[in-house]
């Protein structure tokens, strides 16, 4: 039976305890017993109304595995989480670590949302399975696509930011500082009437210069970029030194890039903390707006990076930047 009003509802209920009632119940007792039938079945009720019960809000928040692209047969997807109670808030687009050749989305700090911004994270296709630039082409169409479907889901178009960590944060640097490229932007998905474009870049423990990274290196270092960047570019840095150039956003910073937040540990063995020096500096002697906040112990990646004051920064950066809704 599909109720039209609460009020139909409890004139049925009271009907029913009234038939029921033994011993006979007086009328103050046969409305408390009305009242508890009624917050028993209201849950069950709502779905009829088309009142939003708290799992079904919760459900209607996330959108997982939503296909972005299609690449030589492969469907490309995202993860869209939108924060509760906040309409059509901005969107922060997460790009995964893993030396751009491991990883999911599934890797996504999902503390923003409690702060009020949509997040989208992102799968591309892995070093492993293609060689950059497909990176960045897989990832500007996830932005076009995301742009071109904002009132499908419910964020906005023209608040968007990008983060990500370890070569999550250099493949979300690069795009950042190169929209409308022409040998970056590619033409994958359907939207590419759409932009690109970003407001604001995160940078968790980014590379910046793949030409200088592995004279930065300590021998750990060493060990684990040598071998990830050889798969990513084809060849050592040095031997490909035209697409290590195209992959660095040092050498793509101009007076037009969006305001960049740069999170880098102190003492990180992997990603030399001077990666992070060079794209501020390139950034200030540009006149754009950065920032820099120094994880004093901190390695590379972990909880340090979230905790309050890290977290309140970076989300204070996001409020200035894109805004709150």
């Amino acid at each position: 039976m599909r109720y039209t009003s609460a009020t139909s509802l409890e004139d049925d209920i009271t009907q029913w305890t009234t038939i029921r009632e033994d011993p006979p119940m007086t009328k103050n007792q046969r409305r408390v017993a009305t009242c508890r039938w009624m917050a028993v079945l209201v849950g069950v009720v709502a779905v009829g109304l088309g009142w939003p019960g708290q799992a079904q809000a919760q459900a209607a928040r996330e959108h997982k595995d939503v296909v972005y692209a299609t690449v030589d047969g492969t469907s490309l997807g995202l993860d869209i989480y939108l924060p509760a109670g906040v309409e059509s808030p901005p969107l922060l687009v997460w790009v995964h670590g893993g030396a751009w050749r491991a990883g999911n989305k599934s890797q996504v700090p999902k503390q923003f949302l409690e702060h009020g911004f949509a997040m989208a994270s992102l799968d591309f296709r892995q070093s492993t399975e293609a060689r950059f630039p497909a990176q960045v082409h897989d990832i500007k169409a996830a932005i076009r696509f995301l742009r071109a479907k904002a009132t499908t889901y419910g964020y906005r178009s023209d608040r968007i930011a990008i983060a990500g960590a370890s070569s999550g944060a250099h493949l979300a640097a690069l795009v950042g500082v190169t929209n409308g490229h022409r040998q970056l932007e590619g033409t994958l998905g359907d939207f590419t009437d759409q932009s690109s474009d970003v407001h604001a870049i995160l940078d968790y423990f980014g590379a910046s210069n793949l030409t200088t990274i592995l004279a930065q290196s300590t021998p750990f270092g060493l060990n684990v970029r040598e071998p990830a960047l050889e798969l990513l570019l084809g060849a050592p840095p040095d031997t490909a030194k035209a697409l290590a150039e195209l992959a660095s956003p040092v050498l793509h910073v101009d007076a037009n890039d969006p305001p960049l937040l740069l999170l880098h540990g102190d003492r990180d063995p992997q990603m030399p903390i001077n990666q992070a020096h060079e794209l501020e500096g390139v950034y200030s002697k540009a006149g754009l707006d950065v920032a820099f906040d120094v994880v004093h112990g901190a390695a590379h990646g972990g909880n340090d990076f979230y905790a309050p004051e890290h977290l309140e920064r970076a989300v204070a950066f996001l409020r200035r930047t894109v805004g709150t809704n």
